[in-house]
Parts: C-alpha cells; sequence; structure tokens
C-alpha cells in the first residue's frame, strides 16, 4: 500500500513553518528525513543520517546552497549530491571523491501555502493545483495535528455520510448537554460515484431534496488520502504505519466589503488533540470529533472484527479501488489520478458545493440580516486550539468584531 501512496505529491508541512527555523527533521512514509530551506530559498528533503558517519542531519546548518553537516562538514545538495568534503578535498584534491557519495533525497514544491513531497518512481508527476488554490480574497490557514492511529482509517471516515449525523451532531448534542433538543436530521438516502480524482458521496437528510447540492453535487473523498468538502481539504497523511498527520487546509472567503485581500504567507499552526489535564481526547470540534472515532479503532483497526452494514458501502468501494490500485503498481502499471500533463495540472476542478458563493463573495449586508448564517463563521470549528493571533487576523480580514459580529462601523469607512 505505501508503494501506490509514493505515487502521488504528498503534504507534510507548512510553508510557514521554514521562515522560523529553516531545518526540521521529518518522519514521512515510515522514514526519518529532514527537510531543509537553504539561502537561496530552495527546499530539501534527504536522509537523516549523513552518509559518513551517519550524524543526525537535523542538526547541521544550511548555506546558500544546501546542507552541511555539523560533524564533519560534508555538504550536500536538494538532488542528495555530496558538493563539499572539506578535509577530503584538502588530502587529495584530485580524488573526485565526493561525485561517488550521494545521500537519499526526495524532490518538494510549495503550493498553496503547503510543502509537498513526492517519494515514488521518476520521473515525478506533475503537483496538481486544485482549484480552490487558484481562489482570491479568502481567509486560508493551514492546521496540522499528529493522530496516533494508521492513516487508512482516517480516510476511511472520508466516504462515510451517515457518521455525521451521529459523531458530529447527535453526540455533540450530548457533549453539550441539549438531550432535550431538536433531534437532527436522520439520513433518508446516501449514493456513491467514482470519477477520475476519487469518490463522491450524496446524501438527502430529513428536509432536504434532490434539488439539493448535497444530493446533485456531493462531498469528495479526493483520491488516493484527502477529504475536499468545497472550501476545505484534509489530508491523511501516513507517518508510519501506526500514526497520521493530518494536514487540513481551509478557506473563508471575505466579504465584499473587506476586498481586496491577499495574505502575504498563509498561517498555520499545530491543532492539540488531548486534553493535558484529563488525557481524553478532546471532542470539542468537528476534526477532534473524527480523531476520537479513529483512534478508538486502535492503532490498526482490525477489520476482521467489523459488520459492515448499508452505509458502508463507500467504504467497502474505496478499499475494493485501494486493493486494485496496489495490484497495478506492483504490477508495474501507472494507478489512478496520476497527472502527467502540466497544462492539465495548473487547474484541476472538483465537485464543489457553493463553487459560486466562493467565486462572486457576498456582502456584510447579508450578514447583517442574517442571511449569510454558515458562510460567516464566528470562530473556527473545525479544530481546537487556534492561536488567539491567527483569530485575531481572521476576525480583522472578515470584518469582525472581537465578538465575532459584523462591524458595521468598518463597512461604513470602507464603502
Amino acid at each position: 500500500m505505501g508503494n501506490l501512496l509514493r505515487w502521488y505529491w504528498t503534504p507534510f508541512a507548512a510553508a510557514g513553518e521554514m521562515d522560523q527555523k529553516p531545518i526540521k527533521p521529518i518522519r514521512l512514509m515510515g522514514e526519518d528525513l529532514v527537510l531543509y530551506k537553504d539561502k537561496s530559498g530552495t527546499y530539501g528533503l534527504v536522509d537523516r543520517h549523513c552518509p559518513h558517519r551517519r550524524a543526525d542531519m537535523s542538526y547541521g546548518w544550511v548555506e546558500e546552497c544546501g546542507l552541511r553537516c555539523n560533524y564533519h562538514g560534508w555538504k550536500f545538495d536538494e538532488s542528495g549530491a555530496c558538493i563539499h568534503q572539506p578535509f577530503e578535498e584538502i588530502a587529495h584534491p584530485d580524488a573526485r571523491f565526493k561525485e561517488r557519495i550521494t545521500i537519499k533525497s526526495y524532490p518538494v514544491k510549495e503550493c498553496a501555502g503547503l510543502l509537498w513531497a513526492y517519494m515514488g518512481p521518476l520521473p515525478a508527476p506533475e503537483l496538481p493545483v486544485w482549484e480552490p488554490f487558484t481562489w482570491g480574497n479568502g481567509f486560508v490557514q493551514v492546521v496540522l495535528s499528529e493522530i496516533p492511529c494508521n492513516w487508512f482509517q482516517c480516510q476511511e471516515n472520508s466516504i462515510d455520510p451517515v457518521h455525521f449525523e451521529w459523531l458530529h451532531d447527535n453526540w455533540a448534542q450530548q457533549l453539550r448537554g441539549q438531550t432535550n433538543g431538536k433531534k437532527p436530521a436522520s439520513h433518508l438516502r446516501i449514493a456513491f460515484d467514482e470519477f477520475e480524482h476519487g469518490f463522491t458521496y450524496r446524501r438527502i437528510r430529513e428536509g432536504q431534496s434532490e434539488n439539493d447540492e448535497l444530493w446533485t453535487v456531493g462531498r469528495t473523498c479526493l483520491w488516493p488520502n484527502c477529504l475536499f468538502t468545497g472550501n476545505h481539504f484534509e489530508w491523511r497523511v501516513p507517518i508510519d504505519d501506526d500514526n497520521t498527520l493530518s494536514v487540513g487546509w481551509f478557506f473563508d472567503r471575505i466579504p465584499e466589503e473587506m476586498e481586496p485581500f491577499h495574505q502575504e504567507r498563509i498561517p498555520w499552526w499545530y491543532g492539540p488533540i488531548k486534553d493535558e489535564k484529563t488525557g481524553r481526547w478532546l471532542d470539542s470540534h468537528v476534526m477532534n470529533q473524527d480523531f476520537v472515532a479513529w483512534v478508538g479503532q486502535g492503532t490498526i483497526a482490525d477489520r476482521t472484527q467489523e459488520h459492515l452494514g448499508e452505509s458502508d458501502r463507500g467504504i467497502i468501494l474505496m478499499r475494493r479501488r485501494l486493493l486494485e490500485e496496489a495490484e497495478r503498481v506492483r504490477d508495474g502499471h501507472e494507478p489512478k489520478s496520476v497527472i502527467r500533463d502540466p497544462k492539465e495540472a495548473r487547474f484541476v476542478s472538483l465537485p464543489i458545493i457553493g463553487r459560486d458563493f466562493f467565486l462572486a463573495g457576498y456582502s456584510m449586508r447579508d450578514v447583517a440580516n442574517g442571511n449569510a448564517g454558515f458562510r460567516y463563521p464566528k470562530s473556527f470549528v473545525f479544530q481546537a486550539g487556534q492561536p488567539e493571533e491567527i483569530g485575531e487576523a481572521y476576525r480583522d480580514a472578515m470584518g469582525m468584531k472581537p465578538d465575532g459580529t459584523p462591524n458595521l462601523d468598518r463597512l461604513a469607512a470602507r464603502a
């Protein structure tokens, strides 16, 4: 299965992380690596251990070009080539020893505030620029968390629509003590479809019809390890068999009165997953509730103990496809959704509920009149622990007061 995932570019860090410190130890796909950004702005992802005497390269330092080991000064560039061996070049200037030494390396690209690695067979495919990455006038943030379980039980959540009714609606009511409140709408119909870049799941709940975009468009289980809901992505990136890096990319369209808006650097943060006082998993936010469900299945879920039902048709579909694609790779073929055409990769469209809203925007007058609703969230609902400075930057971009209500005085000043 790991060989299949290596055929795709995968996000593994926020680009902004490297602004603070240009070297970071990384564990990705079961490998211990070092991410760095040299003084020329070039990213490298190389083996954690120097091929000289196996020193830890994360304690080295960057120069104009490449990363230098702190033990004996051997230096490597982003391609893995050894470009300097200080004493060896003095002792034997004509030996050209460094030309015979390389360090394992993987290509890195920056896109949409994320750093992406490709760890599969070369030549590397194109890095897809998903449509929301091209949108303007939105506040974007990146959230990362490390989850102590296997990536695939996290990804199965991406094609399980019925869990929303229970995990995020019914259980959330229980957590808030709202046991006598209005009962969340039940799922009446669900459907699953496969397309070039994954699967869509569609649903009809009580009070909805077949004209609702949740049925006509649906949400996307993005191949091979992502959920896409319309304005945010959630990648489930394997750290190793027992741990997953959750990488979230979130877009909130700002009101037209606050346009034009542009972020010089996309903010990022690490989300906590446990209550420090009790040691219990946090359950206050949407994705934290997902984390509870994932880790509750065990480090690697024992699927021989499952009893799948009608709501699990999407999971069965995805499992079957994953096994088929893994066999294709084993047999020497290229798997599903690998993009080779640079023109195609520059703008990859996906099924998007509310596309017109994200493109056209809205007015704060609509918010004041109660017509923008969920499109104007007062706070970040997906993960616990958002730093106050990022919340403040969000409210400022959205034209909000500190309490999350529209700042109509600011609206008037910009009119």
